[in-house]
């Protein structure tokens, strides 16, 4: 699990505490019911109109993966893949139909199942490639709708706060209820500005995150067992596939596979 999402969002949070401590207010001044209600409940409302049933669904599914989704390591993928190219070329593409029932991946394993049954090698890229495009585009719906909502968030916010001001002006006759009135008016254009910069657009962000090292994960090991069929030497595998990953991403001191 990796834990960027939700030290951020609770630092932002804390942050904006912080503020209200120091300026010697009080959380309950934000925390109206009707200003919340509408920039909330509105946001929500126009993000799935502006799409379908099922991207909505999707994006909810997808919510806690924003939190608590791993971020893959590439060495280990690396180094899972050169293990099945030392075996396969010890043993035969046959055993890794074996290997197939003991991986958990379902993208690895329809590969190595593939490999196994003879699949031709420009035919499995076309699968591969295909499923890892659906892939993408399936996570990055989710990741979009998120992102849409906070796109909707300030704005709802400010037709909250303009509601409330033709309330205010309701009361002009009464000058000592005008200062808690506009106070309160003004809470609705921030809490559309703090769901969106504090929640939906860090959150469609996250997704597309996870998304994209999702996609480089599956490419890297497409590679690497088209590889694998081709009869690639395994060492020289495990260089190539670590030259396709950001420095950054790889341990300092990669474990080489033995020369075959």
């Amino acid at each position: 699990m990796d834990p960027a999402t939700l030290i951020g969002i609770a630092v932002a949070f804390g942050a904006l505490y912080a503020m209200l401590t120091l300026e010697g207010s009080a959380v309950s001044a934000i925390l109206l019911p009707a200003p919340m209600v509408l920039v909330f409940g509105a946001t929500i409302a126009v993000g799935i109109a502006s799409g379908t049933i099922k991207d909505m669904m999707l994006a909810i599914k997808s919510l806690p993966r924003a939190f608590t989704g791993k971020v893959p390591k590439p060495h280990d993928t690396i180094d899972e893949v050169v293990a099945l190219a030392e075996k396969a070329r010890k043993e035969g593409l046959l055993s890794l139909e074996q290997e197939a029932e003991k991986v958990t991946d379902p993208f690895l394993r329809n590969a190595l199942q593939n490999i196994a049954d003879g699949t031709d090698g420009e035919e499995l890229r076309e699968i591969l490639e295909d499923e890892i495009a659906t892939r993408t585009a399936s996570d990055r719906i989710a990741g979009k709708f998120f992102t849409t909502l906070g796109g909707f968030a300030p704005t709802v916010g400010i037709i909250g706060t303009v509601v409330s001001l033709t309330h205010v002006l309701e009361n002009l006759s009464t000058p000592g209820k005008l200062g808690p009135l506009i106070a309160a008016a003004f809470v609705a254009t921030l809490w559309g500005l703090l769901s969106a910069n504090f929640l939906w657009l860090p959150i469609g962000s996250r997704l597309r995150r996870l998304s994209d090292l999702e996609n480089a994960r599956m490419t890297l090991i497409m590679e690497g067992v088209l590889a694998v069929q081709a009869g690639s030497q395994p060492r020289l595998l495990g260089e190539r596939l670590r030259a396709m990953v950001p420095a950054n991403a790889l341990p300092k001191t990669p474990k080489l596979p033995k020369a075959a």
